[in-house]
């Protein structure tokens, strides 16, 4: 900061010119984009010239935000990722001073109350709560939470927390299913009698055939305190005792890793997904219905197989249980989502449980909710789903997984309630989707209720064991963009609450575990042993048959290369965006034609109002750039099959996929692409920046340069019209990038690890965070209860 002051001081001049220019905008806030676009101009005069290549250029292109309103000027600094300063600048005197985040926060009220402010503004900092809590330094271990916490508490685990191999046998003496005692029984009540068996037990099997089963030793095993759970054969066995063994000498952190993965502990798992049409045929492409359905259901098959894996491995006949949670919607249309009960397709023991939203005097609420507008049902349906699972269940679930923002909310309330380890998964979060969400909530509230949102994503995230997400860009974005989880660390709703220490992303319960694509469903064009030809018929007639009521458009030249795009429609997901790129660039309309898959054609079909905005939208660009002949837009499919094959028929034909969106937290569509062999494009921001290597395994497109975006599909087609082998090249980097990096198996194997490790780390070392919890609950109380009772208020 002196050296920074002693340069403005030096070239005072100019940073004043700089300054002034800033102010001159006549914006409230100034954007990251708007001060670098202004400061690389500047640096080009002559005034502007001796600041280049100086800390003060850095800190320039550092600001994130500048708040204005002469002479002052607020600046919000992101000196690195997770790394955040505030200043304030005053131009007549052209002095820059630190200031804390609550000042710079107090100031963007002020400038959106138009000069007031409350002097007694609620002030949210969950840091005092957190200060004997382990938390990461360095940016590059954002998202490896477990990896961290297995090193640090493993380390302490027999010298600070002092008895930990008396806090080992308590653990393993919990274990039970239906009242069957697991892992220990009851005469080993000590630690020393454990080690003394435990080299018994070791001696004794060593002896025995490797492969006996739990039968042949268990009289010995049970003698000796030991139950069942310890592994299917007398191998198994020897080797996990071992891996024990080794931990109460030293406990490593990758031994105990090992060790905690093996221990039967999760036969039964809920998964909380509310909102939208949740099911398996005729859902997709509904009003806040995609990617995360797909998402949920492969997600569960994938843990089922895994979890009866490891249950049969350490030698126990238990069938695990998955059920997913999702209300219940009697005026469902052509959908199964009025179907109390449903079995998932592909599993063998799980099941979609749905529940219905109910109103305060009890009754069912019939019709679709908007999933900005569910607020004031979701303690309700905590409540009923709490009921329908210990009944089905009939015990309480080992784990409890949150999907977006109402589920999480959903699994905090049944994770207090019930004891049990929280895992939330965002998808993805609002809150950085809408420009200056929270700072102007108010004006928003009545069609997105972001009060509610915010409040309730602040109490789930703080409240979970552990956070999984698809992508380090979820957490904490990058050198230049602020992540999803990032944007709750500070933050202010004028009138309402100042967030000054919110969600901490070096916390460790962060982890990345990214999913993949169902690999029966979406498999490369070139496996032709599994290919459905059969569908081909179907659909070239979705692509070309222009007297389809559901479609829109034909091609002039049905023979041109196809840019393929299926995605929601609404405004995040730029649908409208690539209509107006491929609308703009007359070359890429001559090498290849427009196909889209997404929402309603028809506006009075849709119920949602950012859809029938898209819709008439697009219909008007259409006519704009005289798309007709160019350009075939047809209703969301519902089919995976169908979908899958619609993939590799597009790369049959040497087409592309795009991914427009503004912005996107993961992209199960763009892995679907890519694993199927579709040349890929996506955006830049969030998940997509992750999942494809520029140039290699697909390309990044910035949605806020669409000029650009066109030339660069334009600049591909060319080169593959040119070099077959190019595309082929590009098409086998997507394949290879998505086998290496996003399969449901690694997930589901991460994932049961996980609720393993953050579950014995809550008992050994007190990892409940009470405090915390109980700050948080009052928070709920007088916070979250009244915004959402406003709703139902402004409702009436």
């Amino acid at each position: 900061m002196d050296n920074l002051e002693k340069l403005f001081s030096e070239h005072r001049n100019a940073i004043y010119l700089l300054f002034r220019n800033l102010i001159r905008l006549n914006k409230t806030f100034l954007l990251h984009s708007d001060i670098c676009f202004e400061f690389n101009n500047f640096v080009h005069t002559d005034t502007g010239k001796p600041l280049k290549d100086t800390a003060i250029e850095s800190f320039i292109l550092n600001i994130q935000v500048a708040a204005v309103q002469s002479p002052w000027i607020y600046l919000h600094v992101r000196n690195g990722i997770a790394n955040t300063s505030y200043y304030k600048f005053h131009l007549d005197d052209v002095s820059l001073t630190s200031v804390t985040v609550s000042e710079y926060l107090a100031f963007e009220e002020r400038l959106v109350n138009y000069n007031r402010i409350d002097p007694w503004t609620l002030e949210i900092d969950l840091k005092p709560f957190n200060r004997q809590f382990p938390k990461m330094r360095e940016t590059k271990s954002i998202g490896r939470g477990v990896e961290f916490l297995n090193r640090y508490l493993s380390n302490r685990l027999f010298s600070e927390l002092e008895k930990g191999d008396e806090r080992i046998l308590n653990y393993l003496r919990l274990h039970q299913y239906n009242g069957r005692q697991l892992m220990l029984n009851k005469r080993i009540d000590k630690v020393e009698l454990l080690r003394d068996n435990l080299r018994k037990i070791l001696r004794y099997l060593e002896k025995q055939d490797a492969q006996a089963s739990w039968e042949t030793v268990s009289a010995k095993m049970n003698d000796l305190g030991f139950e069942a759970g310890w592994g299917r054969t007398v191998d198994r066995m020897l080797d996990t005792f071992q891996l024990l063994s080794d931990i109460l000498e030293a406990p490593g952190p990758n031994i105990l890793e090992e060790f905690l993965s093996r221990i039967p502990m999760i036969f039964n798992v809920v998964i909380l997904s509310p909102h939208g049409y949740f099911g398996q045929s005729n859902v997709l492409g509904l009003p806040d219905t995609g990617g995360q359905v797909v998402y949920i259901l492969d997600q569960v098959r994938a843990l089922e197989k895994e979890m009866r894996q490891r249950i049969y491995e350490q030698g126990l006949d238990i069938e695990p249980q998955i059920v997913i949670i999702t209300r219940l919607i009697p005026e469902a249309g052509e959908t199964s989502c009025n179907q109390p009960e449903e079995d998932v397709i592909g599993a063998r023991n799980a099941k979609i449980i749905r529940v219905p939203f109910r109103n305060e005097k009890g009754d069912i609420i019939p019709q679709w909710i908007s999933r900005f507008k569910i607020w004031p049902y979701l303690e309700q349906f905590a409540l009923d789903v709490e009921k329908e699972v210990l009944s089905r269940l009939r015990a309480r679930p080992d784990l409890v997984v949150g999907n977006y923002s109402d589920g999480n909310l959903v699994a905090s309330l049944l994770s207090q309630r019930l004891e049990i380890t929280q895992c939330n998964i965002a998808h993805a979060l609002e809150k950085t989707k809408y420009l200056f969400s929270a700072l102007y909530w108010k004006e928003k509230e009545e069609q997105y209720h972001f009060s509610s949102q915010f409040t309730a994503d602040l109490i789930a995230m703080n409240t979970a064991d552990f956070i999984i997400t698809s992508t380090y860009q979820e957490i904490a974005g990058n050198e230049e963009v602020v992540g999803q989880y990032e944007s709750y660390s500070s933050f202010t709703m004028p009138e309402l609450y100042r967030v000054v220490n919110g969600v901490d992303v070096f916390d460790p319960k962060f982890n990345i575990v990214s999913p993949g694509a169902d690999s029966e469903v979406y498999f490369p064009y070139t496996k032709t042993e599994h290919r459905l030809f059969d569908l081909h018929k179907d659909i070239e007639n979705l692509i070309f048959n222009d007297k389809l009521s559901y479609g829109h458009g034909y091609y002039s030249n049905k023979k041109k290369p196809i840019i393929f795009a299926m995605s929601r429609l609404d405004h995040v997901k730029n649908i409208s965006g690539l209509v107006e790129w491929f609308g703009k660039n007359k070359e890429l309309q001559s090498l290849a034609n427009l196909f889209i898959v997404a929402g309603f054609i028809d506006p009075s079909l849709s119920s949602d109002e950012e859809e029938i905005a898209q819709i008439k939208k697009i219909y008007n660009l259409i006519d704009t750039y005289h798309l007709n002949g160019h350009i075939r837009w047809v209703e969301k499919q519902s089919y995976k099959n169908f979908n899958g094959e619609l993939y590799r028929y597009i790369a049959d034909r040497r087409g592309l996929f795009v991914q427009p969106a503004l912005f996107e937290a993961f992209g199960l569509t763009v892995i679907e692409a890519m694993t199927s062999g579709l040349p890929t494009f996506a955006t830049q921001n969030g998940g997509p920046l992750e999942i494809i290597v520029d140039g290699k395994s697909g390309f990044h497109i910035d949605p806020n340069r669409g000029e650009e975006a066109a030339n660069k599909m334009a600049d591909f087609l060319k080169a593959g019209k040119k070099d077959p082998e190019y595309w082929k090249k590009i098409s086998q980097g997507g394949i290879k990038r998505v086998e290496a990096r996003y399969t449901w198996k690694l997930y589901a194997s991460r994932l049961m690890t996980l609720s393993r490790i953050y579950g014995f780390w809550k008992f050994v070392s007190n990892l409940e965070r009470n405090e915390t919890r109980r700050y948080l609950e009052m928070f709920y109380g007088l916070m979250y209860k009244g915004l959402v009772k406003n709703m139902v208020n402004g409702a009436d």
